[in-house]
């Protein structure tokens, strides 16, 4: 695992050194992504450097630094990321001729691109990546992001320079990067709580998405391609969709999980994983378990807040398996002093406020083990999400009723607040109550007045209308308002999941897994996302991930071979903090200096008044406004770690 960064010159003006210099500068930024060691490989003559650090996984040795040049010395390839099939891909390539001088997957991706091409070759690769590809001969760069977006690349065209690297705080440090605030980017993260597509918080500053490569020479405009898409598996999984029993799908899916989980075990330094209790953490390790004479490393967190805390299911499993576990039960005052931290590692305004339990468990683990598996992905393959059963099990209930009588149900819900509701939820065994009930029931009453993609899009959506709060900014609207999909994809449970894979996935969950893991230099892999796992996933039938109202019934039966059913069945716990109650209490006074009027007009981004009336509401206890209150105090943290130009000479 690693940061990569580079440039491609226009009109080359540099020397090597300084071309090399400043590359080197740009991966220095991400020192975090790779402390083991770093290099830079620039040719003046047509104004490439691409430069590297280095997170040591595979081939400890020289032999697998970076940039790397092929045997034939035409290409160069810069590159993050693991690729799981590579030893089966390195007989072929010895076959048609290649002596290779280590045992590193980077040699292989090279090599391939050499023997197959860039294309052709990514297409045979299982794994997670984003690389650079300098071809000498055609003084040609590509860059490739992988299927799922597991990991980042953002790139800028500007008049002088095309750039590229791993985190925006790369590119930064360019002299010719762009600086202008994106405020339409600003307005879709408050509704999101990321910054999703291809925008970033900057004019001029793009995400590669998932799936995609580019091409560019000097003084000609990018060329994108796709070479993988979610619409093509999913028109593949409508034409021919799993017909097996219940008990062969099972065994279909162990098969494969065992395989995927196996091989995002090669590592030559110390492995492990994070373990939550859930579903889908819980069926990682154990098949991890499987396949290991020794314990494995396991690794949880908790807090002793009523409602956050999975620790104690965590330690119950990781018994069961005979785990080697690992528990860190982290004060208030540990996970608040992560916050200022935040805006450097995530470079870009994010305010899933899960990403603080994520940093958390991940520093903890790298004490320990340098690479980490975790459960990402269950949810969107195999319908784990709340409102996919609920839309399950009421959608026609709710949706057939006629819209008065959806208003009034909406007002009863409204008559209470969400504390109340909380409150009256006590009346339920705790094993059956669900968490944050008042908020979810808020949730319920803003789509009961609306149609089904608008009950998707109010779930998924924090400021309902941000174009309202943010001064001079409009909402990009993107795929979750494209009535295409409606056709693609019929059924309204498929189409949900279809767009969280598309957008929640890569712009949030993995967004956070990697910044909060390479924060501390740990790698993160995340076998259920195997892109033959998502492949089988969208083959099965509905009944197969949610059946009797409760989600990822097939993957469930994967974990009840390994551990017992009731060891594992509870309400599902979000991975969070208590945010409400932090703002009322510890962070208070922090927040009120970021909310206050004069601190927003200084940032001059969002209107004032809305804000006032929420964070009042919000300290009276009348109404729970976290997540909307997180996202502007995101954003203003992340304005004062960043209005500042980065100084080169700070990473050269």
């Amino acid at each position: 695992m690693c940061g990569i960064a580079g440039f491609l010159e226009n009109a080359a003006d540099r020397s090597d050194e300084g071309l090399s210099r400043l590359a080197m500068a740009m991966a220095n930024a991400m020192l975090h992504r790779g402390p083991d060691s770093g290099d830079s490989w620039a040719e003046a003559s047509t104004g490439i450097a691409l430069s590297h650090r280095r997170l040591a996984i595979v081939d400890l040795t020289s032999a697998g630094a970076q940039p790397m040049v092929s045997a034939c010395g035409r290409y160069v390839l810069t590159y993050n990321g693991e690729i799981y099939n590579h030893a089966d891909i390195r007989p072929e390539l010895e076959e048609s001729g290649i002596k290779f001088r280590g045992h590193s997957d980077t040699e292989v991706i090279l090599e391939g691109c050499v023997r197959w091409g860039v294309k052709a070759t990514t297409q045979k690769l299982i794994g997670m990546f984003a690389f650079a590809l300098w071809d000498r001969q055609e003084r040609r760069l590509t860059v490739v992001r992988d299927r799922l977006g597991i990991k980042p690349l953002y790139w800028a065209q500007t008049s002088k320079n095309f750039l590229f690297g791993s985190e925006l705080k790369a590119l930064r440090v360019h002299p010719d990067c762009p600086g202008e605030i994106n405020r339409d980017a600003v307005a879709g993260y408050l509704r999101h709580n990321y910054i999703g597509g291809v925008t970033s918080i900057y004019q001029g500053i793009n995400k590669l998405e998932p799936g995609w490569m580019l091409s560019v020479s000097a003084g000609k405009e990018p060329v994108l391609e796709r070479y993988w898409w979610l619409d093509d598996v999913v028109s593949e999984a409508q034409a021919a969709p799993f017909t097996g029993s219940d008990g062969e799908a099972v065994e279909a899916l162990h098969d494969l999980l065992l395989d995927a989980t196996g091989r995002r075990m090669m590592a030559d330094v110390p492995l492990g994983a994070f373990l939550s209790g859930g579903i889908d953490s819980s069926t990682v390790v154990a098949l991890m378990q499987a396949q290991n004479d020794r314990p494995v490393r396991t690794f949880s967190i908790g807090f002793n807040e009523e409602g956050y805390n999975e620790a104690k299911h965590a330690a119950e499993v990781a018994r069961h398996l005979k785990t080697d576990h690992t528990e860190l039960l982290v004060l208030p005052s540990e996970a608040r002093d992560v916050i200022p931290q935040l805006p450097f590692y995530f470079d870009e305004p994010f305010s899933d406020s899960s990403q603080i339990p994520t940093y958390l468990v991940s520093k903890m683990t790298r004490e320990h083990v340098t690479v980490a598996l975790s459960g990402d992905g269950g949810d969107e393959l195999f319908g784990g999400y709340t409102r996919y059963f609920t839309a399950e099990k009421y959608g026609r209930t709710l949706f057939g009723q006629p819209r008065a009588v959806r208003n009034i149900e909406a007002g009863i819900i409204r008559s209470l607040s969400p504390t109340a509701w909380d409150q009256l939820s006590k009346v339920l065994p705790e094993n059956h109550r669900p968490t944050l009930f008042g908020d979810k029931l808020y949730k319920l009453a803003n789509v009961l007045t609306g149609e089904k993609d608008d009950f998707y899009r109010s779930l998924i959506s924090h400021w309902h209308e941000p174009d309202e709060l943010v001064i001079g900014g409009k909402e990009p609207k993107g795929l979750v308002w494209d009535i295409a999909v409606q056709t693609k994809i019929p059924n309204f449970i498929d189409r949900m999941q279809y767009l969280d894979t598309m957008t929640y996935l890569p712009d949030d969950i993995l967004t956070k897994v990697d910044r909060a893991s390479m924060a501390v230099s740990l790698e993160a892999r995340v076998p259920l996302l195997d892109h033959r796992v998502v492949d089988f996933a969208w083959r099965l039938p509905r009944h197969m991930k949610i059946r009797n109202g409760q989600g990822k019934w097939l993957l469930r039966q994967v974990l009840y071979k390994y551990v017992p059913k009731e060891m594992v069945e509870r309400p599902k716990m979000g991975f969070g903090v208590p945010i409400d109650a932090w703002l009322r209490g510890p962070l208070r006074e922090w927040a009120e200096e970021l909310l206050s009027p004069a601190a927003l007009q200084n940032t001059g981004l969002l209107e004032s008044a809305p804000i006032q009336q929420k964070w009042h509401e919000h300290l009276s206890g009348r109404r729970n406004w976290q997540y909307l209150l997180w996202d502007v105090l995101m954003l203003q943290a992340w304005y004062q770690a960043n209005a500042k130009p980065v100084a080169l000479q700070q990473y050269a």
